[in-house]
């Protein structure tokens, strides 16, 4: 059974989120992600947000549409509307998250959105953002497969000061029990060789970065 939860924000999005949504899998709207969603056909299992980026009208087509709506005062809250429906979709014990349209010309919300996958690691719960050249995800203790697919690099950022014991196999440029710090470029435009690629870390977090240009 399909337990997985698409969540649709306010970013870049484009035609390509298409590829990124199956049946079967919960949706939620964010704010003006809420709106992409009902336009292009899907019908939100839940529309969350302040909705100050909609028209009235935009806000009774997702209300009409939704199969739930929840709306918050723009001033009296203490999240961003990703983070909440972040942490609604952490609270359905979910077998993964993926984020769209979290990504966009905000740096602030982009960044902030990249932490928010913390939230899911720290529960053991997969989760991604997505874009139309990128997929981020984390790593911490322990290993993890990546596949080839449709990503020519694979970028290794620290996300916690100091990140230890980085050893890649399958990959063009491999590393052993290396150390990455914060302000280390070393990670950066990695190749995968072989169509699944090994990554194991030892301790701290790491930001993995899938991208294509």
């Amino acid at each position: 059974m399909n337990n997985r939860i698409i969540i649709c924000t306010g970013g870049r999005l484009g035609d390509w989120v298409r590829t990124y949504i199956s049946p079967g899998d919960l949706l939620i709207g964010a704010d003006r992600g809420a709106l992409f969603l009902v336009q292009n056909g899907f019908t939100p299992d839940l529309a969350l947000g302040d909705f100050d980026s909609v028209t009235p009208e935009q806000l009774e087509l997702i209300r009409s549409i939704s199969r739930e709506t929840i709306t918050y005062d723009p001033i009296d809250k203490d999240y961003t509307d990703t983070e909440l429906a972040f942490r609604y979709a952490l609270d359905q014990s979910p077998s993964e998250i993926r984020m769209l349209g979290a990504l966009g010309s905000r740096f602030d919300h982009s960044l902030a959105n990249v932490h928010l996958l913390k939230l899911a690691l720290e529960q053991g719960i997969p989760a991604s953002i997505t874009d139309a050249n990128n997929t981020i995800s984390l790593a911490q203790e322990g290993s993890v497969q990546l596949h080839q697919g449709e990503y020519s690099h694979v970028s290794l950022l620290p996300l916690s000061e100091e990140v230890t014991g980085i050893t890649l196999h399958g990959f063009a440029y491999p590393l052993h029990e290396a150390t990455l710090r914060i302000g280390q470029s070393l990670g950066i435009s990695n190749i995968l060789a072989d169509p699944v690629g090994t990554l194991t870390v030892r301790t701290g977090t790491l930001l993995v970065i899938q991208s294509k240009d």
